[in-house]
């Protein structure tokens, strides 16, 4: 029985009994050490010697490299070293997994299957790591480290592979992979399924495109093109009629500059939604009159999340003004609002429904997931890794 079958029922019998939710591996640990804490308290007290022995040797607390949540009740949390989750919305989180693995990202297609790209403590190259059990024991599917920027499964035996330039597909769980063809200087793509994939592509001295694929890369379409400053690389994001280019531009002074494009129609029509400037990035890439000419918290875009066919997520944030905002639209782009912010330096999102979302946020001195039921309009703060002079 893993994790996410049991977690209810030995949260309930281990509080009559006095002693803590039990381990992943079933061993009881000491009642006085974790007690179980009243829902939405924000510091749950799991992976205290990790983060003890973190906190003396890198001088800061644990952080959230990556988070996926199935539903606004169920989901996981990783990072170096770790990997938490929770079956009740934040009420009550255990710990999934403490070992050798660093998590860089993870991808779960379901609540039993999941991969990873994670490294060795103290090493630098990613491997590619798959888990049959929730994410308690994790098998090294390459013998090699692996070059993949991001990876995506589908299934428990479809999933794509991306770097920069490049798109990889495998059909027995990452055992082995095979190329998609992506035109000529691809700067980003993304494949919602075998046959359906969008790529970013620059040319120099004539700007960039947007191309479509219908037949698995085989050929591909113009979508959207602009002969002005083109982008040093992009993330296409796709799901139903839905598709976004995310399109970056310079970094410079912690600033990014960028344009974000929106279509409800499958790439038929696009509208340019932001386009921020910024004195260290430089201009924002591409053409066109936008919407807005900030994002959320006015920083840096993070990762977005679509839903459905006509709503969209992107998270911001701003090192400098220390804070974390997530931008919205409920109508495929036509629309955008950005919301308040919160305290922090970056974050990540993961909205599993239009209202129901989580999002890791690091601090000055802490690392925190936060849970929303608005939205992105309100959060509330679920677990927090803090720093030892806390």
């Amino acid at each position: 029985m893993n994790w996410t079958q049991n977690i209810r029922l030995r949260v309930l019998t281990l509080l009559s009994c006095g002693l803590l939710v039990a381990s992943v591996w079933g061993t009881p640990v000491p009642a006085q050490a974790a007690a179980a804490p009243a829902c939405g308290s924000g510091d749950h007290g799991l992976l205290q010697q990790l983060q003890a022995k973190h906190s003396a040797a890198e001088e800061t607390p644990l952080s959230f490299t990556d988070i996926q949540f199935l539903s606004g009740d169920t989901g996981r949390a990783a990072g170096s070293g770790f990997m938490i989750g929770t079956s009740d919305g934040g009420c009550h989180f255990q710990k999934i997994y403490e070992g050798q693995w660093n998590f860089r990202q993870i991808t779960f297609p379901d609540n039993v299957h999941g991969w990873a790209l994670a490294s060795v403590k103290e090493g630098t190259d990613a491997y590619l790591i798959a888990t049959t059990d929730g994410g308690s024991t994790w098998k090294r599917i390459s013998e090699t480290a692996v070059g993949f920027e991001r990876i995506a499964f589908t299934d428990n035996k479809h999933g794509f592979g991306y770097v920069r330039a490049f798109t990889y597909y495998t059909e027995d769980g990452g055992l082995s992979w095979s190329q998609i063809k992506t035109p000529a200087n691809t700067r980003g793509a993304e494949f919602s399924s075998r046959s359906n994939g969008w790529a970013v592509v620059v040319a120099p001295g004539e700007g960039y495109r947007i191309m479509k694929t219908t037949d698995g890369g085989a050929s591909w379409k113009l979508s959207l093109k602009s002969a002005y400053a083109y982008p040093e690389y992009g993330r296409v994001y796709a799901k139903g009629d839905q598709v976004y280019a995310l399109l970056y531009g310079g970094t410079g002074m912690s600033q990014t500059s960028y344009s974000l494009y929106a279509s409800s129609n499958q790439g038929g029509k696009w509208n340019r939604v932001i386009a921020e400037d910024t004195a260290g990035g430089g201009p924002a890439p591409g053409s066109g009159t936008a919407l807005l000419k900030k994002g959320p918290a006015s920083g840096k875009p993070g990762n977005m999340q679509l839903v459905g066919n006509s709503t969209a997520f992107l998270v911001g944030y701003s090192p400098a003004g220390e804070k974390v905002a997530v931008g919205r639209t409920f109508t495929g782009g036509k629309q955008w609002t950005n919301l308040p912010p919160i305290a922090g330096f970056d974050g990540m999102i993961s909205f599993p429904g239009s209202k129901d979302g989580w999002m890791a946020v690091r601090g000055q001195n802490s690392s925190s997931l936060y849970a929303t039921k608005d939205g992105g309009a309100t959060w509330k703060v679920k677990f927090t890794f803090k720093g030892t002079e806390q």
